[in-house]
């Protein structure tokens, strides 16, 4: 069995290099096309060469920690707390929830006034 190891993780990483190439976005792959990257993994895969390549020249690069981009993946927000309009249009749901639950209070109040009045009037005939 460990004989097959080294055969069995260099499959792994042809076949993780093939998948990550063809889930990279076009605008994000660097160097070369992406049909040519699948034709260099593909082609070199056996040898390594072509999923080493991918991860050192094409693959895109990550922001680094600390970049102006941190936390964020493509302009994307990571976690809706830290997006402003995310935060913005929570307030604006509360507003809006909160008006409701008045206007039903009010309603409900209106409802057992009117019942009450219904009820001392039936009491008095």
């Amino acid at each position: 069995m460990l004989r097959y190891l080294p055969f069995l993780l260099v499959l792994a990483l042809w076949i993780y290099a093939f998948i990550d190439v063809l889930n990279t976005p076009e605008n994000e792959v660097r160097h070369l096309p992406k049909v040519v990257w699948v034709i260099i993994v593909l082609l070199f895969g056996e040898v390594l060469i072509g999923p080493i390549a991918w991860f050192a020249a094409g693959r895109p690069r990550k922001a680094p920690a600390g970049g102006p981009a941190a936390g964020r993946r493509g302009g994307d927000w990571v976690a809706p707390d830290d997006n402003p309009d995310f935060l913005k249009s929570l307030k604006e749901e509360n507003k809006k929830d909160e008006s409701l639950l008045k206007d039903w209070e009010a309603d409900l109040r209106r409802r057992e006034e009117e019942l009450k009045r219904r009820e001392s009037g039936d009491e008095e005939k």
